[in-house]
C-alpha cells in the first residue's frame, strides 16, 4: 500500500491531493517519501494522469532522487511526469515556446562566469572604470531586478545609489545583447517563462489545464519570480502542494522571500496546514539543541522536532586556543571514529565563510586525512571544458557572441584584437551577428587584409560546416567530429606538457558524459547543452564515492547528512556573520543557517570556536557564538583547550608516517607543546615538515 509505514500526519500530506496544501517539513522528517508517495496515490488512487502532475525541485540532485522514487512505485509511467527544478521546467516549456516572446527555440543559456564577462563588456562599451566600479556587484543588482520580474523598462524611478544608476544603464544594454544574440541568462529562464504565461492568454491556460496537481518543494527558498509563476500554474484547479520549512530559509541574500511561506494561507484562505515534525535522521539530543536555537526566532511556522530514536551522545563544544588547535581537535576525533571502524567519508567540517577552511586543509595534509571540498572549481569550469562546450554553443546559435568570441582564436588561428574589433563595429553598424559579419570577408568596408580575411572566411565556412552536419549523429558523434575539424583536441595531444595531458583527458571525459547521455536519451545537441548547463556545482560535485571527509560551507550542506559533523568557527562576527548583526532579519537567518547545521547531524555533533583566530588576514579575538548560549547545558560537553606535554622527540629517531612511510628525524623545532620535526623519508617524499601533534607517528627501533 501506498501509505504503508507512513505516520499520521505523513499519511493526511499523501492522501489530502484536493485544494492548495502547506506541509511544514522538518529536518529529516521524509518529506521526499511523502512528496513521491503523493505523485503515486493520484495515479493509482484519484486517476490522474501523469502529464498532469508537476513537481518542482530546486537542484538536479534532488529531482533525480524524486524521479528514481516515483519510478519505483509506480514504473515507467513515471517517465511521463514532470519532475524537474524551476530552470529546466522553464527550458522545456520556452524550447516550445519562445517564439512567442521573439526568442528562436535554440537560444543559449547564459552561464554565470559568461554572464560576469558580459556585463563587463558592457560596462566598457559605457565607458565604466571596471577598477573603480566591480561588475560582479552590477551583475547582482541586475539579477536581484530580475528575480523581483523588473524588466529595464518597468524599473522602479529613483535610485539610491551611485551603484544603482550605472547598474540600470548597463541593465539596458545587457539585455538588448542578449535578445541580439538570443541567449538567456538563468534569472531570464524563469522571468521569460513568466512574461510568455502573462501575455498569451492561450498559452496560459494550456499549461494551466496541463497541470492539474503542482508539487513545490523547499517553499521557503522561491523568489518573487518563482512565486509569480507558481501562482499562474496553479490559478484554474488551485492544487498546489507547497512544501518547506521556514526554520531552513537561509537564501535571503540570493533574492528567495520567506513571505511567500509564510502568507501561504493569506494568499489561499482555504489551505490546509500539515506539520511534519517526527524526524528520522537524528538523536534526540541533537533534535532538542536545534529546536532550542530556533525558538528563539520570530518570523516561523512553529513546530517541534522530535523522534523514536535514542537520545544519543551529548553536544561536544569545544574551545580551541586557535584554528590549528581548532584543526588539531577535529583531527584527533576523526582519527578516534576511523579507529572504531567509522570512514572518513561519514564525517564533514562544516564553516560559514569559505576561508575558513584553510587552516583545516593544511593540518588535514599534515595529518594524512583524505579530505574533499564540496563547491571548488568543478568539471564544467575547467577552461578545456568551457572552450568545447562554446563551440557547441556558437554551432547550436550562431547569435551566441559571447562564446564565440571565447573560440574565434583557440586554437591559434591569427585572428587577434584588431580584426575582433573591425568585425563587431561591422557587424553592430548593420545589426548584423558577429558569425554573420564573418561570412561578410568579401566586402571592402570590412578592409580585412587579404591573409586574415582568408582566416576568417575558414573559420566561418568551419561552423558553417558543423551546423549543416548536425542532424542525424548522435551528440558523441557529432562532439567527435567537431573536435577532429577544430582540431582544438590535437592542440593538446600534440602537446608534451603535462598540464596539456590533463586537458586532454578532461575532453576525453567529457566523452564519457556525451556517451551517458546518448544511452540515457538519445536527445540533441541542444538538449545536451540545456542539460550540462542547468548542473549546479552541489550536482556536479556531490556523490564521488571516494572515502574522505568533505569540507563545505553550511549553506553546501543544506539537504545533507552525515554521521559525524564538525560546525568550526561558532564565534561572533564569523557565525552570525557581522553582515548580519545590523538586523533582525540578519540575525534570524543566520540562526536558521544553524538550525541547518546542527540538523545535518545523525550521530554526533561537535561545535568549535577559537579564543583567537587569524582569518581574513587579521588576527581576531572574538566572543563565542551567540547561538553557543542558546544550546542548554544539559544537552552538552563544554571543554576548553588542553595545554598538557607531549612526547620529546630527537635527531636519528626513526619513525614511520601514515601517509609518506618511513623516515628519520633531522631537525626538532618549536616547543615542547607544540614541535616541529624535519624527517628525511626513504621514499621519493624526501624532507617534509611535520607537526607530530597533527600526525600519527610511530617511533620505530632504530
Amino acid at each position: 500500500m501506498i501509505t504503508d509505514g507512513l505516520n499520521p500526519e505523513q499519511a493526511l500530506a499523501v492522501k489530502t491531493t484536493e485544494g492548495p496544501v502547506l506541509i511544514i517539513a522538518g529536518a529529516g522528517s521524509g518529506k521526499t517519501s511523502v512528496m513521491t508517495r503523493r505523485i503515486a496515490y493520484l495515479l493509482e488512487k484519484k486517476c490522474a494522469q501523469p502529464w498532469e502532475i508537476l513537481a518542482i525541485t530546486f537542484t538536479n540532485k534532488a529531482a533525480k532522487e524524486m524521479r528514481e522514487r516515483v519510478h519505483k512505485l509506480i514504473g515507467d509511467i513515471a517517465e511521463d511526469i514532470w519532475i524537474s527544478t524551476f530552470h529546466a521546467m522553464c527550458v522545456k516549456i520556452l524550447r516550445r515556446e519562445a517564439h512567442k516572446i521573439g526568442y528562436e527555440s535554440q537560444f543559449s543559456i547564459l552561464d554565470a562566469s559568461d554572464q560576469l564577462e558580459m556585463i563587463k563588456q558592457c560596462m566598457v562599451d559605457l565607458n565604466y572604470d571596471l577598477k573603480k566600479f566591480d561588475p560582479s556587484s552590477v551583475t547582482w543588482k541586475i539579477s536581484s531586478w530580475k528575480n523581483a520580474l523588473y524588466t529595464p523598462i518597468t524599473l522602479p524611478k529613483g535610485s539610491k545609489s551611485q551603484l544603482e544608476l550605472l547598474a540600470k544603464e548597463v541593465f539596458f544594454l545587457y539585455q538588448h545583447k542578449l535578445k541580439a544574440m538570443q541567449v538567456m541568462d538563468f534569472d531570464d529562464l524563469i522571468g521569460q517563462t513568466v512574461a510568455l504565461l502573462e501575455t498569451h492568454e492561450e498559452t496560459r491556460a494550456f499549461y494551466q489545464q496541463k497541470f492539474r496537481y503542482i508539487h513545490v518543494d523547499e517553499y521557503q527558498d522561491t523568489n518573487q519570480a518563482q512565486y509569480r509563476l507558481l501562482r499562474l500554474f496553479a490559478d484554474q484547479h488551485q492544487n498546489l502542494c507547497a512544501v518547506g520549512d521556514s526554520d531552513q530559509a537561509i537564501y535571503r541574500w540570493r533574492g528567495a522571500d520567506i513571505s511567500n511561506l509564510l502568507n501561504f494561507e493569506t494568499d489561499f484562505s482555504h489551505a490546509l496546514l500539515i506539520k511534519l515534525e517526527q524526524n528520522y535522521r537524528s538523536t534526540q539530543t541533537i533534535l532538542n539543541a536545534a529546536n532550542a536555537v530556533i525558538v528563539h526566532n520570530q518570523e516561523r511556522k512553529e513546530k517541534k522536532l522530535w523522534t523514536q530514536a535514542d537520545e544519543g551522545e551529548p553536544i561536544v563544544i569545544y574551545g580551541a586556543i586557535d584554528q590549528d588547535d581548532e584543526a588539531v581537535f577535529i583531527i584527533a576525533k576523526i582519527q578516534e571514529h576511523a579507529a572504531r571502524g567509522g570512514r572518513f567519508e561519514d564525517c564533514t567540517v562544516l564553516y560559514r565563510a569559505n576561508a575558513l577552511s584553510r587552516a583545516i586543509e593544511e593540518n588535514f595534509m599534515q595529518a594524512a586525512i583524505p579530505y574533499r571540498i564540496l563547491g571548488g572549481m568543478t568539471f564544467y569550469d575547467r577552461k578545456e571544458i568551457k572552450d568545447v562546450m562554446a563551440y557547441l554553443k556558437v554551432i547550436a546559435n550562431p547569435s551566441d557572441e559571447i562564446s564565440l568570441l571565447r573560440i574565434i582564436n583557440t586554437p591559434k588561428r591569427g585572428i587577434g584584437d584588431g580584426t575582433l574589433r573591425k568585425l563587431l563595429d561591422y557587424a553592430h553598424d548593420r545589426d548584423l551577428t558577429l558569425l554573420e559579419a564573418m561570412g561578410k570577408t568579401d566586402d571592402e568596408s570590412l578592409a580585412l587584409s587579404g591573409k586574415v580575411g582568408e582566416v576568417v572566411k575558414q573559420f566561418y565556412q568551419m561552423i558553417m560546416y558543423l551546423k549543416e552536419i548536425e542532424e542525424g549523429l548522435t551528440v558523441t558523434e557529432y562532439v567527435q567530429q567537431m573536435l577532429y575539424k577544430t582540431q582544438y583536441r590535437e592542440m593538446y595531444a600534440s602537446s608534451s606538457k603535462e598540464e596539456d595531458q590533463a586537458r586532454l583527458e578532461n575532453i576525453d571525459e567529457l566523452l564519457t558524459v556525451t556517451r551517458a547521455f546518448d544511452r540515457r536519451r538519445r536527445g540533441t545537441l541542444a538538449d545536451f547543452l540545456a542539460e550540462t548547463s542547468l548542473l549546479s556545482d552541489i550536482d556536479k560535485e556531490y556523490g564521488k564515492t571516494e572515502n574522505a571527509v568533505t569540507l563545505m560551507t553550511m549553506h553546501a550542506a543544506k539537504g545533507l547528512e552525515f554521521p559525524v559533523v564538525f560546525v568550526i568557527g561558532a564565534e561572533e562576527t564569523l557565525f552570525p556573520h557581522a553582515r548580519s548583526l545590523d538586523s533582525i532579519e540578519g540575525i534570524e537567518e543566520e540562526r536558521n543557517l544553524c538550525y541547518v547545521a546542527i540538523t545535518r547531524a545523525k550521530k554526533q555533533l561537535f561545535i568549535s570556536y577559537c579564543t583567537e583566530r587569524s582569518a581574513f588576514g587579521q588576527v581576531r579575538m572574538n566572543d563565542p557564538s551567540r547561538f553557543l548560549a542558546e544550546i542548554p547545558d544539559h544537552l552538552t560537553v563544554r571543554s576548553l583547550a588542553d595545554h598538557q606535554a607531549v612526547t620529546s622527540w630527537s635527531e636519528g629517531t626513526k619513525v614511520r608516517h601514515p601517509l609518506y612511510g618511513v623516515g628519520v628525524i633531522t631537525a626538532v623545532e618549536g616547543t615542547i607543546e607544540d614541535v616541529e620535526l624535519a624527517i628525511t623519508f626513504t621514499s621519493r617524499h624526501g624532507t617534509k615538515s611535520i607537526r607530530p601533534k597533527l600526525t600519527r607517528l610511530k617511533i620505530l627501533e632504530n
